[in-house]
């Protein structure tokens, strides 16, 4: 069994996670991290000119490349509003099922950012540990949701053949879940006017006639209207901020809303949805364009 520092197992499993590139800035805190990144030589180190930049550099390569990754204060405290989780590393043996953790967390379900609180002591290079990096891991809390309910999806599919001014409200999950083919091929099937949010812009093609611009208070006059009279609203990953509700209570009083989100806490939050599902993008969208080709044949 391999014995290295609790500073040598967080290279060592950003190694192992395959992490192209660590972007950050030397401290006091982080000096034996830092040590161990230049030991080790695995991931390659893009040094920034102010720490606050590495967390901004770090989020714009995740958003480009799919990659997610992020001193004395309470960190599990403060992030805890803005995360999706946070751990406090106690033992230097910990640090590598933490990082598998914390990885499998910030890329299931909804993505978001997890903090790793790793104390300075827990990293000192003189302090070795056995090293193992998990192939898996399983978290009975978390268990987020691989496809969407069939019955569910089988009534949005009825829902939507049966809709007289459908609309389709796309949001910045149909981008993160990788379902604008998905989407798109969708609204084209139905022939559907499609609207995003600000997030969401780029989930549809902006140049195709069935694309009404975006919605809400900085949108368009068109999008605003189809939705507020329309009958049927497939929500797809979208939040319903007040940017884009206004007034809940008198927000598109006439229609019925399907609501896709892999989120179930994002589902029914602040508007009142008939047909609810739960799941990834790409796996709801596939078979709901199934369901609504059995429907068509």
């Amino acid at each position: 069994m391999e014995q290295l520092s609790g500073g040598e197992m967080i290279v060592r499993a950003l190694e192992d996670e395959g992490v192209e590139y660590v972007f950050g800035y030397p401290g006091g805190a982080a000096l034996h991290i830092y040590d161990a990144i230049f030991k080790l030589d695995a991931v390659p180190h893009i040094l920034v000119r102010h720490e606050q930049a590495a967390t901004h550099a770090a989020d714009g390569y995740a958003r480009a490349t799919g990659e997610d990754a992020f001193q004395e204060t309470d960190m599990v405290g403060v992030s805890r509003p803005i995360v999706k989780h946070s751990f406090m590393v106690k033992r230097t043996e910990d640090i590598p099922s933490i990082i598998k953790k914390a990885f499998y967390i910030a890329t299931t379900g909804r993505p978001g950012p997890v903090v790793i609180d790793i104390p300075k002591d827990l990293t000192h290079p003189e302090h070795k540990f056995d090293y193992h990096y998990p192939e898996s891991v399983t978290l009975r809390s978390y268990q987020p949701s691989s496809r969407g309910h069939t019955g569910q999806i089988r009534k949005a599919a009825r829902l939507l053949l049966s809709a007289k001014r459908p609309i389709i409200y796309a949001g910045g999950g149909v981008i993160q879940g990788e379902g604008c083919e998905l989407l798109t091929t969708l609204a084209q099937k139905l022939n559907y006017p499609v609207t995003n949010t600000l997030m969401g812009l780029g989930a549809y093609p902006g140049s195709d006639r069935q694309f009404l611009g975006m919605l809400g208070m900085h949108g368009f006059y068109e999008a605003n209207m189809a939705m507020h009279h329309s009958d049927v609203i497939l929500a797809v990953g979208a939040r319903f901020d007040d940017r884009v509700t206004n007034t809940v209570g008198k927000f598109c009083p006439g229609a019925k809303i399907i609501h896709i989100d892999v989120d179930p806490a994002s589902i029914a939050k602040i508007v009142p949805v008939d047909i609810p599902i739960v799941g990834p993008v790409q796996t709801v969208l596939t078979e709901l364009l199934a369901q609504i080709d059995a429907h068509l044949q």
